[in-house]
């Protein structure tokens, strides 16, 4: 009997300290840029159906601006870069869980996120914009009164119509698609009359429709990582303000916003 005790309790200690020693090789005692250095990889999560800031091209590869962005940002540290497709609504669960570094793939900057992320400065200015298919140029948001409104569900550009001074007036003129694709459809077909998009993504992947003079608001974008990991938080932003310094930054926007309003900071 107390060779059984005996046998349990050694077998329970063992699975307590496997339990506690779950993430250890991740760790190591290393702070988070050292954890970077010791593995060479930068792992960023992303969804890849954003473009053109994160998405497959027709070979089925990993392209977009934050991809060559965050290449760029990676060889000025030194380490390599490898890219992840995640559920972006999993996005914090895989930071924590160390199966990625970072999120880079034009994610906005909130206050929310601010408190359950390290994030980074913010890098690109990115605007919530109104486009249509028709000659109509909304010059302020009362007009959306007359006018029937389609946008992706939990999305930056819902964020910035519910948040706007009219929207009472226009709110049961909104429509919500899982995607913007299914908006552009309606759209084609007359369901809707306009789309209310980021401009990065509706000037690149829509530059047959007319975009109005009304903006809904400034989004910026920033990269997020695990909360507590400013060391590495603040390697970056160093990166990335070189990377923008020596041109690198001005070369890769003008390949993906030939004709785009976005624009890159560092604020």
């Amino acid at each position: 009997m107390k060779k059984r005790i005996a046998f349990l309790a050694a077998a329970i200690a063992l699975i307590a300290a496997m339990v506690l020693c779950t993430g250890c090789s991740k760790n190591d005692g290393l702070s988070d840029w050292e954890y970077i250095q010791d593995k060479g990889t930068l792992v960023v999560g992303l969804d890849d159906t954003f473009a053109p800031m994160g998405f497959r091209d027709e070979q089925d590869n990993i392209v977009g601006f934050d991809i060559d962005l965050a290449t760029a940002v990676a060889e000025e540290l030194g380490i390599k870069v490898e890219f992840k497709s995640i559920e972006w609504d999993a996005k914090e669960g895989e930071l924590e869980a160390k199966n990625i570094d970072c999120v880079w793939n034009g994610m906005s900057w909130t206050e929310d996120r601010a408190k359950s992320m390290s994030l980074s400065k913010k890098y690109m200015n990115n605007k919530i914009v109104i486009m249509s298919m028709q000659d109509i140029d909304i010059t302020d948001s009362a007009q959306l009164a007359n006018y029937k409104i389609g946008t992706q569900a939990d999305s930056s550009a819902l964020d910035g119509i519910k948040a706007d001074k009219n929207y009472e007036s226009f709110q049961a003129n909104v429509k919500e698609y899982g995607d913007y694709a299914a908006a552009y459809l309606d759209m084609k077909a007359g369901r809707i009359d306009v789309m209310v998009i980021d401009a990065v993504m509706g000037d690149y992947t829509y530059p047959d429709l007319k975009k109005s003079s009304y903006v809904f608001m400034d989004d910026f974008y920033a990269v997020g990582f695990r909360k507590g990991d400013t060391e590495l938080t603040n390697k970056v932003n160093d990166a990335l303000q070189k990377v923008l310094d020596s041109g690198k930054g001005a070369e890769i926007s003008q390949k993906w916003f030939k004709n785009s309003d976005a624009f890159i900071v560092v604020d």
